[in-house]
């Protein structure tokens, strides 16, 4: 993945950790944009790795879990605990950097229909009442709402606005106000409430 990475004009590897306890301090100390978490690591798992980034480091990175294999249930609680998206290891060198730059854009999610695959098989669609509740909490707007359920079918932020008939900067206004009101860090952490709410459904 590194030598994929490091032959893009526009994206710079700094650093590498050879386990999950390693992880923290070198974010702290090279503050990267993206960071590449494999999944299962020695000493601490990419999940509890990626909890610790993102509750201990200031203006924390994009987080990208890497797994073996796409129904993990480990890939499903790295994104409940706030990772960004998730990549195969045998992804296509163009699907590593797609991955990189799509996560870093934010303004789209990464892999939509394999998101909702993994919160049919692992999440609490509809069961889960923390996820109600911070949704009832939320109260969208008609509109917040509309935008949500795009963002849930994996949507950019120029496809929402032409599917909606208003202005891109109009459509980061929504996604803002949504984000803010779930209490979610990105559009994966709003598409797993919307989907375990039961707000949009999984089939």
């Amino acid at each position: 993945m590194r030598a994929v990475l490091e032959a893009q004009p526009d994206i710079e590897v700094v650093g590498e950790a050879a386990d999950g306890t390693a992880v923290i301090p070198l974010v702290r100390r090279l503050r990267p944009d993206v960071v590449a978490m494999d999944v299962r690591m020695p000493l601490m798992d990419g999940i509890e790795a990626t909890r610790a980034v993102l509750r201990t480091v200031e203006d924390p990175p994009k987080i990208i879990v890497v797994t073996t294999f796409e129904q993990d249930e480990y890939v499903y609680e790295a994104l409940r605990v706030g990772a960004d998206g998730f990549l195969l290891k045998r992804a296509r060198p163009a699907e590593i950097v797609h991955a990189v730059r799509l996560v870093a854009e934010g303004e789209s999610l990464l892999f939509p229909a394999s998101v909702r695959q993994l919160a049919a098989e692992y999440g609490e669609s509809g069961g889960n009442r923390a996820a109600r509740a911070v949704l009832d909490r939320a109260g969208l707007t008609g509109r917040e709402a509309e935008v949500l359920r795009l963002m849930a079918r994996g949507l950019s932020n120029a496809e929402i606005a032409v599917r909606l008939v208003v202005g891109v900067e109009t459509v980061k206004s929504h996604v803002s106000a949504v984000l803010t009101k779930l209490g979610a860090r990105d559009r994966t952490q709003a598409v797993i409430v919307a989907y375990e709410s039961g707000f949009v459904g999984l089939g």
